[in-house]
C-alpha cells in the first residue's frame, strides 16, 4: 500500500480513539495545550528565569535542582521556585519549594496513596519557553485522573505574574462529578504567618465587609475561606486525610483577592470573580515558620475531552499599607474582573 495511504489510515485510527465527549475548540486556546499556533522551545535547564520591571521569577519543573541559581531545590514541587524584588533580594518562597505550586487533583476520594493524594508532584512535566517573559509548565494526563494541564507563567511590564491554566479531563475518572485543584506557596520564614482579606464573618454575611486577618490556629483547622457568594456543595469522604480543603473558616470573602506580609513585602494573589476561588492557608505547610499561602479551583459537573481555563495573577511589592496595596493592584483586580478568556 502506497506511504501516504498507510498515513492517512493510521491518522483515521487515531482519530477513532479520541474520546466522543472531546470539544475542545483548540482556536481559543491560550496556551500551547490547546493552541497548536503557540511556539515554543525546550530549555537546556529545568528551569527557566524571567526578569522584568523590579521583579525576577524562576520557573522549574518539578525536577530536583542543585545549582547557583536554585541549591537545593527538592524533586516534586513545580511552579516558582524563586521570585525576589530590587527592594528585597531574598527568595519568598522557602529554597526547597516553592510558589504557585500545583499540588493536587483531587475530586472528594479519600486516598492513603501519597503519591495519589499528590499526583502533580509524581507525574512528568515538561518546561516550554515561549518568550524571555513567559515560560509553560505542561503535564500531560496523569497517572491516576488522567487529567492534561498547562500552565502560562507571564511576567507583565510591572513585575506581576499572570497565571493561565488550562486543563483537559481525558477520561472520566473524577467519581464525584466535579474536579479540584490546589495550588500551594510556602513562605519562607515571614514576620506573620496570617493573611488579608476583605470579608465579613460567617454568621453575618450581609455584615460591611471590613479587613480581616485570616489566621488558621492549626495545620487543616478553620483553613479554607470562601466567598460570601459561595453556596456549592461538594461531596467528600470523611474522613478526608487532606484536611486544608474542606475546612472552612469562620469567615467570609467579598473580594477575590488576598495578600501575605513578609520581609518588608506583600505577595498579593488576585483571581477572576467568576472563577469562584477558595482561598487556603496553613500556619505550617512549609515547616515550623513557613506558612502555605494557597487557594483552590473547582470544575462543578466537569465534561471529559472539554478545555477548562482559569486565570489569576500574584503580585509582589513593598508594603507600606493595607490601602496602598489595594490601590497598586486595583487595575490587575479590574482586569481580571472583566477578563473574557
Amino acid at each position: 500500500m502506497p506511504r501516504i495511504k498507510l498515513t492517512l489510515l493510521a491518522a483515521l485510527v487515531s482519530l477513532s480513539l479520541l474520546p466522543a465527549q472531546e470539544t475542545v475548540d483548540h482556536s481559543a486556546g491560550a496556551t500551547s495545550l490547546a493552541n497548536p499556533a503557540v511556539k515554543y522551545s525546550r530549555p537546556l535547564k529545568s528551569y527557566a528565569v524571567l526578569k522584568r520591571g523590579p521583579v525576577e521569577a524562576v520557573i522549574v519543573d518539578n525536577s530536583a535542582v542543585d545549582d547557583d541559581v536554585l541549591p537545593g531545590h527538592r524533586a516534586g514541587y513545580s511552579g516558582l521556585a524563586l521570585l525576589r524584588h530590587q527592594r528585597q533580594p531574598q527568595n519568598l518562597f522557602v529554597p526547597a519549594y516553592s510558589g504557585l505550586n500545583f499540588e493536587h487533583i483531587l475530586d472528594g476520594t479519600a486516598s492513603t496513596d501519597r503519591r495519589i493524594q499528590f499526583e502533580p508532584r509524581n507525574h512528568p512535566i515538561e518546561l516550554r519557553a515561549i518568550s524571555s517573559h513567559i515560560a509553560e509548565l505542561c503535564q500531560p494526563p496523569t497517572f491516576h485522573h488522567a487529567l492534561e494541564s498547562c500552565q502560562r507563567y507571564e511576567l507583565l511590564d510591572d513585575g506581576t505574574i499572570a497565571l493561565t491554566i488550562e486543563l483537559i479531563a481525558r477520561r472520566p475518572t473524577f467519581k464525584n462529578g466535579y474536579i479540584n485543584l490546589f495550588w500551594a506557596s510556602y513562605i519562607n520564614q515571614p514576620e506573620s504567618l496570617d493573611i488579608h482579606f476583605r470579608g465579613v464573618p460567617a454568621s453575618d454575611p450581609k455584615a460591611t465587609p471590613a479587613w480581616i486577618l485570616g489566621v488558621t490556629p492549626a495545620h487543616g483547622e478553620l483553613s479554607t475561606h470562601i466567598a460570601t457568594t459561595d453556596t456549592r456543595v461538594f461531596p467528600h469522604d470523611e474522613p478526608f486525610p487532606l484536611t486544608l480543603v474542606h475546612s472552612l473558616s469562620n469567615h467570609r470573602f467579598t473580594e477575590p483577592w488576598y495578600f501575605g506580609i513578609c520581609r518588608g513585602m506583600a505577595f498579593v494573589q488576585m483571581f477572576r470573580p467568576r472563577d469562584q476561588v477558595r482561598i487556603t492557608q496553613s500556619p505550617s505547610g512549609g515547616g515550623k515558620g513557613n506558612p502555605a499561602w494557597d487557594f483552590q479551583f473547582y470544575v462543578p459537573n466537569y465534561a471529559p475531552g472539554r478545555l477548562y481555563r482559569f486565570v489569576m495573577r500574584a503580585a509582589y511589592l513593598p508594603y507600606e499599607s493595607h490601602q496602598q496595596v489595594e490601590a497598586a493592584t486595583r487595575a490587575h483586580r479590574a482586569a481580571l474582573a472583566t477578563s473574557s478568556r
